[in-house]
């Protein structure tokens, strides 16, 4: 069987076509529809497939095999059969996507070639992904000027509206061409040409004209597995990803009653006042925390078992640390305390250095009395009990 007629080669912007159902197969177990000609990109070199409908089935993965057999993988209804061998079929690609997928892939040969031309970084894989796409580099460290400088150089190259040519070079001009990579195939080889920028060997879907592209966005720049890793993005993708940060802006900009190129001074003043603010908050707690412990050093000096219980309205679990930590520099002090909070009360007993109560053991049988939750070790433990518990009477019914 002869290998599909792919007519994307010819027209990328070519959308609606009829071919003929020459075989049904498989793809990975699933059946398969194969046609004389088709202008469905199948996936292929990092590239994803296209979608829409056949007949009026819709597509929903497009895959080709070694023998350059062309899979289209339907969505049949239930009950539903493949078209019949022999027969036409209209098809029609989802043009969205396929325009997105095309400035995304001429958008990839760009940008790679302006990573060799200004940081001599050579692309060793990339990857055109549903939400991200990325570029691998043979440089372990990417220095991010000259991403940013790359990136300048592929957006000029857009606005200057070179021509693109995709086509397949005899063997003499393919021997002439200054191909930016070496071939991946040794037959049928097709270049995708941008004018006086970029000559590389592709079997995608590609733009015509560089302005197509649109724009090219570089979205980060990192180390992965050992290379340089460029996540970007391009064309419809990159205006969408721009008006939702766009938009983003704006709201920040009313929120804080300011124009959006000041929202960065508006947000390093709130950083300042949030500061002050927790440290502001982190000396009243330390001061209640002393007057707290003040008042219950009292109660510790007069217990016999020099031990002190108390629930204290309102303390979060650093407050009942803070206390404690005064209250145990007493070696023979054993401290339980409780905060009373409205989603549970949290619980922390801890000890003195000279103390042998046994804090975590003791919290174990205190959560599992009231139906809470805790542990720790013998010198400290900590957990959190129902809202309501008596903490004081639970306490003194498990001391005995």
């Amino acid at each position: 069987m002869a290998s599909t007629e792919r007519l994307y080669f010819a027209d990328p912007f070519l959308h609606r076509f009829t071919g003929r159902v020459v075989a049904h197969s498989t793809w990975e177990g699933v059946p398969s529809v194969v046609l004389d000609r088709t202008a469905f990109y199948p996936e292929a070199g990092g590239q994803m497939a296209d979608r829409g409908l056949l007949g009026a089935v819709p597509v929903r993965d497009v895959q080709v095999d070694d023998a350059g057999l062309v899979h289209h993988l339907l969505e049949l209804p239930e009950g539903a059969s493949l078209p019949g061998i022999g027969t036409e079929v209209p098809g029609e690609i989802d043009r969205a996507r396929r325009r997105l997928h095309m400035a995304l892939h001429t958008g990839q040969h760009m940008l790679s070639r302006a990573l060799v031309d200004v940081a001599n970084a050579n692309t060793v894989s990339s990857r055109l992904g549903e939400t991200l796409c990325t570029i691998d580099v043979d440089l372990d460290v990417l220095d991010e000027r000259k991403v940013a400088e790359a990136e300048a150089f592929v957006n000029a190259v857009i606005d200057d509206d070179v021509a693109i040519r995709a086509f397949f070079p005899t063997p003499e001009e393919l021997a002439a061409l200054p191909l930016r990579r070496a071939p991946k195939v040794t037959e049928n080889i097709r270049v995708v040409q941008i004018e006086g920028f970029d000559v590389s060997p592709c079997g995608g879907t590609h733009c015509t004209r560089s302005a197509q592209v649109g724009m090219i966005r570089v979205l980060s720049v990192e180390r992965y597995k050992g290379k340089g890793r460029v996540t970007f993005s391009a064309g419809r993708r990159a205006r969408s990803e721009l008006w939702a940060e766009a938009g983003t802006l704006r709201g920040l900009s009313r929120a804080f009653t300011c124009g959006p190129g000041e929202v960065p001074t508006s947000i390093d003043k709130l950083r300042r006042e949030l500061t002050e603010a927790r440290e502001a908050l982190g000396a009243a707690r330390a001061q209640l925390a002393e007057h707290t412990a003040g008042e219950l050093a009292a109660a510790l000096e007069r217990s016999p078992e020099h031990r002190v219980v108390a629930v204290l309205e309102g303390a979060s679990p650093e407050s009942l640390r803070a206390v404690a930590a005064r209250l145990t520099s007493r070696p023979e002090a054993a401290v339980l305390l409780a905060g009373r909070l409205p989603e549970g009360m949290p619980v922390l007993i801890a000890r003195g250095a000279g103390s042998s109560f046994g804090c975590g053991a003791f919290l174990k049988r205190l959560a599992e009395a009231a139906g809470g939750r805790g542990g720790g070790r013998p010198e400290h433990a900590e957990g959190r009990l129902p809202p309501g518990t008596d903490f004081p009477a639970l306490v003194a019914s498990l001391l005995g």
